[in-house]
């Protein structure tokens, strides 16, 4: 688990629902259910509007990176590198069929079979750099369907408080009704500003750079797969590798 999002998304709310306290507000005065349909529905239907099925899709099937990211290990991954050179160089680049079969990761697999059956170090980049290029711009684009919400979330907030206000303007006559109308306007704007701001730009940001991440840790795998292609020591294979460590 990332303790980080979880502390970051507790103190954010923490720290508003707090101050609101302190300033002599209470919890139900944020709780109102028509600005939040207002905000939340305009909001999603604006980026459904926007974004292809299949990056809504998969943005909704990585948001759990925030909590759950995936796993990259980049000194692992030079030191799994490594030990596929040593064993080319003992055992020929035929002693990485067992490795590849036995390789749980698909892009590692693909690469260690791409050498198994001798294929030119142009073709395996050629090959390896397409697949890896095509995940990120695809969970790039992914992350964009956040980052899109946080840019609509704040204006459609404006609406929701337009709205309010227009329902204030039509029941001046009746005060009963003012203070129904106020609350929907402020509390609308809230809504659409705190969720862009605290939620939805954060996310996208943060799944942008988990992505960016996984890219550099299949390039890093995609050096090596090439290094070992051209034979070159396992000494300076590891050398090399570490320039993509943190």
């Amino acid at each position: 688990m990332d303790v980080l999002s979880l502390i970051g998304i507790a103190l954010a709310f923490v720290a508003i629902i707090g101050g609101n306290f302190l300033e002599g507000g209470h919890l139900g005065a944020l709780a109102n259910g028509p600005a939040a349909l207002i905000v939340l529905g305009g909001t999603i239907g604006a980026a459904l509007l926007q974004s292809p099925m299949s990056a809504f899709k998969r943005a909704m099937q990585i948001l759990g990176w925030i909590l759950f990211p995936p796993r990259i290990d980049l000194p692992a991954g030079v030191e799994r590198v490594v030990n596929w050179s040593l064993t080319a160089r003992k055992e020929g680049l035929l002693g990485l069929e067992g490795v590849a079969e036995a390789e749980p990761d698909t892009y590692s697999r693909k690469g260690l079979q791409l050498l198994v059956d001798g294929a030119e170090p142009e073709a395996i980049r050629s090959i390896l750099e397409v697949d890896f290029y095509t995940q990120e711009s695809r969970d790039i684009e992914a992350a964009r369907v956040f980052e899109s919400m946080g840019g609509y979330a704040p204006t459609i907030g404006i609406i929701g408080a337009v709205m309010g206000l227009i329902h204030v303007m039509g029941n001046l006559g009746d005060p009963s009704q003012l203070g129904n109308g106020i609350a929907v306007a402020f509390v609308a704007t809230i809504y659409g500003v705190a969720s862009a701001n605290l939620v939805l730009l954060p996310v996208a940001s943060k799944l942008k750079s988990i992505a960016l991440r996984q890219s550099r840790y299949r390039e890093m795998l995609l050096e090596g797969i090439l290094s070992i292609a051209e034979g070159e020591n396992p000494r300076s294979i590891e050398l090399k590798l570490q320039g993509f460590m943190d």
